[in-house]
């Protein structure tokens, strides 16, 4: 499956292409990406990234390329994932240094949780987190979300937050 083209009031959502890997090479370079399990060489993130991206051709789902409407600048991948490993369908964000504090990644993601609703009728998505990552924790809270202890992350310790997309609708 390609990737439908979602539009927000700033935001273009559309099918990962191969340029947009340079931003997940830069992002996986740094200590910044010590929440996704980095930081790793170029071609660990090469792995990651085209990994994600086959869940398109897999699942019907995976990673939306966030562009910036007026300018067409990328600034990050929102979808919705489940690699294997995964216990359940996770809503999850990243977005380039100069796109964080704007609310692109919470605007993104409450346009994907509305097109898994209509698109697979799902109830519900989670966040799993890393519990250093507060920032992505007070995005998933700050979408509607609630914690869950009981529901297993991906590793020990793992905050899951999980969205009714009911109420999301």
């Amino acid at each position: 499956m390609i990737a439908p083209v979602l539009t927000t009031d700033r935001l273009i959502l559309r099918q990962p292409q191969l340029p947009d890997f340079e931003h997940w090479a830069d992002f996986f370079a740094t200590e910044r990406s010590v929440y996704e399990g980095g930081p790793l060489d170029r071609v660990g993130a090469y792995r990651v990234w085209a990994s994600d991206v086959a869940l398109w051709l897999l699942r019907g789902y995976g990673p939306f390329a966030v562009e910036d409407r007026e300018t067409g600048a990328y600034l990050g991948d929102v979808g919705i994932y489940q690699p294997e490993g995964f216990p359940e369908t996770e809503l999850g964000w990243f977005v380039v240094p100069g796109a964080e504090g704007r609310g692109i990644a919470l605007e993104a993601a409450r346009a994907v949780m509305g097109w898994a609703r209509a698109r697979f009728g799902w109830e519900h998505l989670v966040n799993i987190i890393d519990p250093r990552n507060t920032r992505s924790i007070a995005l998933g809270l700050r979408l509607g979300g609630v914690s869950d202890p009981v529901r297993p992350g991906v590793d020990p310790g793992d905050v899951v937050i999980l969205h009714d997309l009911r109420r999301a609708a």
